[in-house]
């Protein structure tokens, strides 16, 4: 086995107790995944806001203030359906284990349990001091070396990885979709309010009113743009089976890629169906425990 420099004898030992205590492995197999990254929590609370915010100015100074009931019911419905599917495709993003590989398995009488025939090679990090799969990458922020590793993304706080990328293209689908419709929207009542009396239009002063438009379009345009680029970017990943991190490196697969649509296949779950795009899907509310971690602060994982 070639690998990096060994772990010093105290931390070969005391990881060496977390690999053999099946209790401590059934506990790390059963928690929910949350990364307590500073940045990261301020970012995914701005992304939480700002959706919130788009949701209130078209709900509220835009929608309710409408003439026509059926107008009113029908664009609210739909867009605040879309902002539902949308904030649960970030949580599910944020609470997903992207799919770490378990920390410091690096230890001697690990590898010899694996019985490797000869002329095999594994690959350890020395960062987490764990045994590194294929396509696996070490994230700084996350401090594990995470599977099939896309990006790290401080809009969701996590990494995008083998287990959550199907919920992160979502994410960018659904926001990409309320943005082009708050856009539609605001120069539909922009136009509305010029026709008619401002004062009418909405129950908002006519300053205030303007300026929660034009900032709704803004922002429109800025999370359209984004998201919009972002999504691209994750369907030409899933298609040619590449993630940015492999891209970046120019790493090369020695067994080659899948081939798109089993590339697809695999990303969002079996054959195409309403289940791809349904972030609720696969669904399970556990209990949340927390462990402790280092540099990173508590850590719920999955």
């Amino acid at each position: 086995m070639q690998s990096p420099r060994l772990c010093d004898e105290a931390q070969q030992h005391h990881l060496l107790e977390q690999v053999s205590n099946p209790a401590s492995l059934r506990e790390a197999t059963a928690r929910v995944w949350f990364i307590q990254d500073g940045c990261g929590m301020i970012c995914a609370f701005i992304t939480w806001f700002l959706v919130l915010y788009a949701d209130f100015v078209v709900t509220f100074v835009m929608l309710l203030p409408s003439k026509s009931v059926a107008y009113a019911v029908v664009n609210g419905v739909l867009f605040n359906c879309l902002a539902v599917l949308a904030l649960t495709s970030h949580l599910r993003t944020m609470l997903t284990d992207p799919g770490a590989v378990p920390k410091g398995n690096a230890t001697k009488e690990y590898v010899s349990s694996l019985q490797l025939k000869p002329g095999e090679v594994l690959y350890k990090c020395p960062k987490c001091c764990s045994i590194k799969p294929q396509r696996a990458h070490h994230c700084s922020i996350c401090k594990r070396c995470i599977r099939k590793m896309d990006h790290h993304c401080p809009w969701v706080n996590n990494c995008v990885g083998e287990n959550n990328q199907r919920f992160f293209v979502l994410f960018t689908m659904y926001i990409a979709m309320i943005s082009t419709y708050a856009l539609v929207l605001s120069v539909l009542q922009f136009f509305t309010c010029v026709r008619t009396d401002w004062s009418e239009c909405s129950d908002f002063s006519p300053p205030v009113a303007v300026l929660l438009i034009i900032f709704l379009f803004l922002e429109a345009i800025l999370f359209l743009t984004f998201t919009a680029v972002m999504f691209s970017t994750q369907i030409q990943s899933i298609c040619s089976d590449e993630m940015v991190a492999e891209r970046l490196k120019d790493e090369k697969l020695k067994k080659g890629r899948r081939v798109r649509w089993d590339s697809m296949k695999t990303v969002f779950g079996g054959q195409p169906s309403l289940l791809w795009i349904n972030p609720f899907a696969g669904l399970r509310l556990r209990k949340l425990i927390t462990s402790p971690t280092s540099r990173a602060g508590p850590e719920f994982s999955v």
